[in-house]
């Protein structure tokens, strides 16, 4: 018996949610609907020109949006990540803790620096942009990694995002050594199509002969696989993730369970904010395929859940909106 469910690697930023217009990316030379690495200069003079209210702050990151549902579910999950020795930093570790998630990072062992945030910018048609300064994350390395709480996993779960920095990806290739050598399965999420865009190759080195699992949206698909439609992509996939799940937003999902295709119907919602939509659904299904339920069931659990998340502010559920969920899929 494995003592987590999912143990993830990835960034550790602190998410700040703000609501802008189309005009404001127009008027400070923002590219709308990707993720953009920015120091801190940068971010701060946006949150100026901004200039509203904070919203309320997070512990984020891809991968850790992801394990934080994973617990919300009930799963027992692990995180490997860096953040300094600043008021964000401790916000940081205690977050996760309360959000039930299984660390090994203590207080008085981080380093000095300043720990990575996240501006992120939502405009009404509920599309999200992310601005992240990386602060001392952008230095995650193998040292970083609890080799322990890997091989003591169902699931190893790595963040796409990773792959911007030399020291990033010999930790995901890294991690993902010592999950195969130990029979935990791997999962990679993409993460943006920024990454697939420019980090290719990187991918490729991480990646290897195959993966697990594997979850993209249709445009990372059709990006890695240099395809120009969804149909082809998903052939093309199964030669690098023995399962996967490509995101369709409001037309649902499709998934490849090793043997055939499994459409995943969406649930009618209001979007608002899309802001952490791919992370539940990655989060909500690795509780599913760990927690007994088949890729059928997880993917539904998964939509019902992301179909919640667009719905509202913030890339989180309240506890009771998970157990409500899972009472939904359960009756």
């Amino acid at each position: 018996m494995k003592k987590y469910d999912v143990t993830g690697i990835g960034n550790a930023l602190v998410d700040m949610e703000f609501q802008v217009t189309d005009q404001f990316f127009a008027d400070n030379g923002v590219e709308k609907g990707l993720m953009t690495l920015v120091d801190e200069d940068r971010q701060n003079s946006l949150m100026a020109v901004i200039n509203t209210k904070e919203a309320k702050k997070q512990a984020g990151g891809s991968a850790a949006n992801s394990i934080v549902a994973v617990s919300q579910f009930g799963g027992k999950s692990f995180y490997n990540f860096r953040v300094a020795n600043d008021e964000l930093g401790h916000f940081y570790l205690q977050d996760l803790v309360d959000s039930g998630v299984a660390i090994a990072l203590k207080k008085e062992a981080l380093e000095d620096g300043v720990t990575g945030k996240c501006l992120v910018m939502v405009t009404e048609d509920s599309e999200r942009t992310m601005n992240s300064f990386l602060g001392i994350t952008q230095n995650f390395s193998t040292k970083d990694i609890h080799d322990s709480a890997i091989k003591d996993s169902k699931y190893l779960f790595i963040e796409g995002y990773l792959v911007t920095s030399p020291n990033g990806k010999e930790a995901m290739v890294h991690a993902k050594k010592v999950a195969e050598e130990a029979g935990t399965k791997v999962a990679l999420t993409f993460s943006d199509p920024a990454m697939v865009k420019y980090f290719k190759e990187n991918f490729d080195d991480v990646i290897g002969a195959s993966v697990d699992l594997l979850f993209s949206n249709e445009e990372e698909a059709m990006l890695y696989t240099g395809t120009d439609n969804v149909m082809d992509a998903r052939e093309e996939m199964k030669k690098v993730a023995k399962h996967f799940v490509i995101t369709q937003g409001k037309n649902g999902a499709m998934i490849f369970d090793g043997d055939t295709f499994i459409d995943i119907e969406p649930y009618q919602t209001t979007a608002i904010d899309s802001n952490g939509a791919g992370d539940m659904f990655a989060g909500a299904f690795l509780f599913g395929i760990t927690n007994g339920h088949s890729y059928a069931s997880s993917g539904k659990l998964a939509s019902m859940a992301s179909s919640r998340i667009v719905s509202q502010f913030g890339p989180r559920l309240q506890w009771h909106e998970a157990k409500e969920i899972l009472a939904r899929l359960n009756p």
